[in-house]
């Protein structure tokens, strides 16, 4: 789309450059810094005053160091920037105005929606009549304002939308209310996506993680988090935009700072990421990829359409393991599957 769906997702950035190769490696982790324990009050005089104040420091010191670990994990290991967060929050009040910042994200959804749809119906070959998403979990990463969530939620699953920027978070539930269906199908969370970890209380079906991979501090990590709460052969779906120089020329230049389709400085193009590094990523971390399409937007009139090339917007489909597959292992589509699945035959296979 020129770059231009990165705007929908929850603020974050890659950390570090990887220079104009599309080879170089992800980025490294963040470190971050915890303070020391505060203890109370001075021991008291005699062996009793000992044993009581000793065992109370003892349990001081045993909390303050379970919240220091708690800090410490959610700080060093966090795939959320704070910079990308403030550039999105400006724009909290935007996300359902269709012809605002936001419209090729509205647009964006006439084929991500039926490319989610159609990939999980062809794997399950069961579904009801007017809601196929019936009893499919799915947790959608960067919901923003629910724009991907609602129709989701529409075609029956149900939806967990989780963002850091609490003002998304209300404009989505704003928007939900007005919908008795939504309300009991879609619920959001202003939260990480390490915070859904961290509570450890479910695992889903599906993890949408559309225009936010571009954006996250840790984007191994963030593959390590979608592993952990998905289930096996559970079906992880990424849109994103690929690190090639027609990507700057298109995604920046043109449609940045010439056209003014999204606000400038919405994307770094440090930050993009190639199809080959994101599928070593997400093979290496126990998942297999089963499709990646190509994605095409034209901004004369405001639609997107799949295209065999990815050199700028793409679309992943990858699948939790039981066991760790080589990604050698995807085999190019049959004639029946290119006559029966037009989206997924024109995945590149090369890639």
């Amino acid at each position: 789309m020129w770059g231009c769906g990165g705007l929908s997702r929850a603020a974050r950035a890659l950390v570090g450059a990887r220079g104009w190769s599309s080879g170089a490696g992800p980025p490294g982790r963040r470190l971050g810094a915890v303070a020391g324990d505060h203890y109370g009050p001075a021991f008291q005089t005699g062996p009793a005053g000992f044993s009581e104040n000793y065992s109370w420091k003892m349990q001081l010191t045993s909390n303050s160091t379970r919240s220091a670990m708690k800090r410490l994990y959610s700080t060093s290991h966090t795939t959320v920037d704070s910079k990308e967060m403030n550039k999105f929050q400006l724009l909290a009040h935007r996300w359902w105005d269709e012809q605002g910042e936001y419209s090729t994200l509205h647009s964006l959804n006439d084929i991500r929606v039926p490319f989610i749809r159609d990939t999980l119906l062809n794997m399950s070959g069961d579904h009801q009549l007017g809601s196929p998403l019936s009893g499919v979990k799915i947790l959608d990463v960067g919901c923003g304002g629910g724009l991907l969530s609602e129709p989701l939620g529409r075609l029956g699953a149900s939806v967990t939308g989780i963002d850091p920027v609490e003002d998304n978070i209300r404009a989505a539930e704003q928007r939900k209310s007005f919908d008795p269906v939504l309300a009991k199908r879609i619920q959001y969370k202003p939260c990480s996506l390490e915070d859904i970890v961290e509570e450890a209380t479910e695992t889903f079906d599906v993890i949408v993680a559309s225009e936010v991979v571009e954006h996250v501090a840790d984007l191994e990590m963030f593959i390590k988090y979608c592993y952990q709460v998905l289930k096996t052969e559970g079906s992880l779906f990424i849109t994103t935009i690929n690190k090639t120089q027609l990507s700057y020329i298109l995604g920046i230049v043109v449609a940045e700072r010439i056209m003014g389709i999204v606000p400038e400085g919405t994307h770094d193009w440090e930050k993009f990421i190639s199809p080959e590094e994101l599928e070593c990523l997400l093979d290496s971390n126990g998942f297999l990829v089963k499709t990646v399409n190509g994605m095409s937007y034209n901004p004369l009139s405001g639609s997107w359409s799949w295209t065999e090339s990815t050199s700028i917007n793409y679309a992943v489909h990858a699948m939790k393991c039981r066991v760790k597959e080589q990604s050698s292992s995807r085999e190019p589509p049959s004639e029946t599957d290119k006559e029966e699945h037009p989206a997924e035959a024109s995945a590149s296979t090369t890639v």
